[in-house]
């Protein structure tokens, strides 16, 4: 028998946009359909940020064991027990997945549902037996890893990041599609627990990053011995052997192949819009998405899309920030915009790569060339020679009045010390706002507090304002 509800807001999808929406919405007492077909948490608790990061904090420690002599310390060579890897990286996922679960939802007064959702008609949702009629429809549904139609990729075996996590057996060989973040992440923290890697990328490794910085990280994880190979296009992938697997590329160089033991696919993410029904529901959609404006409306009036599904940048804290939105709207009618310009991100390689903000690119072209650049290495700061964390750059962009439009950093902590000039970006600040802050020493986050007075160092040369400060200095 067909169940019928008909609540406020109905959610598809239990990653963190949709969890998010529907925590909100259930603390104002609104009545709520969560519908989760998979695990909940989605894919950055299961098989994306939280088993990653995990994994390279695994690989921190390793490396940390080799670096102990440059300190006067040591410990001897690492040991790597890939099982204990394995099961620190469960043990994390464990620790946090009741904050998601359905027990912990139910409890705040959400309707979950575990099942497949789909759009019958532009008003209604069928998810297994249930017939849902909202005011309000809300897709999370995420993205799944891209597997490009390479020849022979089907008679092999290969991993994905869904799939990754669950070996208990270190890799002799891995080789890598896609030098992307997931892609230089996975290098790094697979070749310090003691795997040979090989990444393979058909343009340029951590290419949507600024080049300087980008260069910074691909010098340190290529002298930790993974080989990048840049502007090589998989041409076909085959079996060697009983286990080997030999990818075929080409490159300006001509044609070569890297034999190895393993393959991990890291070449992007598609936006899960399959049997949603989205045409019976009137939603435009493509490849890369839900076609959404500004405020995350999509074609259809009563449904929002959120996240990865929305066909925009693909991080988890920016389906927390599409949720706020998306509240905003629903529940206070109060109209909210996206504005792509505020969202940072980090790469969690050894040193971290982090940005806000335009790059010095964008910022030329949106303001005429009238930026200016400024600069300063980690290796001017007190803190980071004593932790032997030297390399390293923050770059900063800011336009005639000495607004902040953007900040890339590149090297110990960056992920962390970009949430400053995160929140300079978002609310406009200046220079003069960053000059007027003290941060305590040693920090590393001295490093950008002298970037910024930096901007003044050429009006200590200039003749004016010498002539007024000697001026000045005959009143005593």
């Amino acid at each position: 028998m067909t169940s019928r509800l008909t609540p406020d807001i109905c959610i598809i999808g239990g990653g963190s946009g949709g969890l998010s929406v529907a925590a909100a919405a259930a603390a104002f007492g609104v009545s709520v359909v969560l519908i989760e077909k998979g695990r909940m948490g989605g894919d950055c608790l299961n098989y994306g940020c939280v088993p990653s990061k995990a994994m390279i904090a695994a690989g921190k420690h390793a490396h940390a064991i080799a670096e102990a002599p440059k300190f006067g310390v040591s410990a001897g060579d690492a040991v790597v027990d890939f099982r204990k890897v394995h099961d620190h990286v469960q043990s994390v996922i464990g620790a946090i997945a009741p904050n998601d679960s359905v027990e912990r939802f139910r409890a705040m007064g959400v309707t979950v549902i575990e099942a497949e959702a789909r759009f019958v008609n532009k008003t209604t949702v069928m998810a297994g037996d249930t017939e849902i009629r909202a005011r309000r429809y809300v897709i999370a549904t995420g993205s799944s890893p891209l597997v490009p139609p390479i020849p022979g990729l089907d008679t092999v075996h290969y991993l994905t990041n869904e799939t990754l996590f669950e070996r208990t057996r270190a890799p002799k060989h891995l080789i890598i599609i896609g030098g992307g973040p997931i892609g230089m992440e996975m290098a790094q923290a697979h070749r310090r627990l003691g795997a040979e890697v090989t990444v393979v990328e058909g343009m340029k490794a951590l290419g949507k990053d600024d080049p300087e910085l980008a260069a910074i990280v691909l010098d340190r994880i290529r002298a930790e011995g993974v080989t990048i190979l840049e502007g090589s296009k998989v041409a076909s992938v085959e079996k060697r052997g009983k286990t080997g697997i030999r990818v075929h590329y080409e490159s300006q160089g001509g044609k070569g192949f890297v034999d190895g033991s393993d393959l991990l696919l890291a070449v992007g993410r598609l936006a899960n819009v399959e049997g949603l029904g989205l045409d019976e529901a009137g939603i435009k959609h493509d490849r890369r998405g839900i076609k959404v404006g500004a405020n995350l409306r999509s074609s259809n009036s009563r449904v929002y899309a959120i996240g990865d599904v929305a066909g925009g940048l693909q991080f988890t804290h920016v389906a927390g920030y599409h949720a706020g939105l998306v509240v905003q709207q629903i529940l206070f009618r109060l109209p909210a915009k996206e504005n792509r310009d505020i969202i940072p991100w980090a790469t969690y390689t050894d040193p971290e790569l982090a940005h806000v903000g335009l790059t010095e690119e964008e910022a030329a072209k949106r303001h005429g060339g009238r930026i200016s650049i400024l600069r300063w290495p980690y290796a001017e700061n007190d803190r980071a020679q004593a932790e032997r964390k030297t390399t390293g750059l923050i770059k900063m962009v800011v336009d005639r009045k000495a607004r902040i439009l953007g900040v890339s950093i590149a090297g110990a902590g960056a992920g962390e010390m970009i949430n400053i000039w995160a929140l300079a970006v978002a609310n406009s600040m200046t220079l003069k706002d960053v000059r007027g802050y003290v941060p305590p020493y040693p920090t590393m986050a001295e490093i950008g507090k002298r970037a910024a007075i930096s901007y003044y160092s050429p009006l200590t040369r200039k003749p004016l304002v010498r002539w007024i400060v000697g001026f000045l200095r005959r009143f005593g």
